[in-house]
């Protein structure tokens, strides 16, 4: 498992016992890709900080490098739905946070007033 990170700082997020390797570099760069090992991956996993650049490095994961398994992280729910229906396999964390805020709501137990009678006189 290899990770591509232009923030060598990032290493310390993924903890002592990371048992993979880390590149420093940009992940729309072919040739730290082929550094990386994308050449021989099962899968790969892109989740940058911007759509655009996800997006652009899962299609060249996918159709350049032949990658089967690409997985992107995409913000935006409108953008990963269109993408996800032209062969892209997208995650999108906004829908999924979305979907459970608006579970959490609708299991909550709101009271309801009784209704009040009108005097008519």
């Amino acid at each position: 498992m290899t990770v591509v990170d232009e923030n060598e700082d990032a290493l310390t997020r993924l903890g002592e016992s990371w048992p993979g390797t880390f590149i420093v570099g940009h992940g729309m760069d072919s040739d730290l890709l082929r550094a990386a090992g994308i050449e021989e991956a099962d899968a790969v996993v892109v989740a940058t900080d911007g759509d655009n650049t996800n997006i652009i490095i899962g299609q060249v994961a996918q159709k350049r490098f032949d990658v089967r398994c690409v997985v992107v992280r995409v913000l935006d729910p409108a953008r990963a739905k269109f993408y996800k229906q032209r062969g892209l396999n997208t995650v999108c964390p906004t829908s999924v946070a979305i979907d459970s805020l608006m579970d959490a709501a609708r299991a909550c137990a709101v009271p309801v007033a009784p209704p009040t009678e009108e005097v008519v006189g």
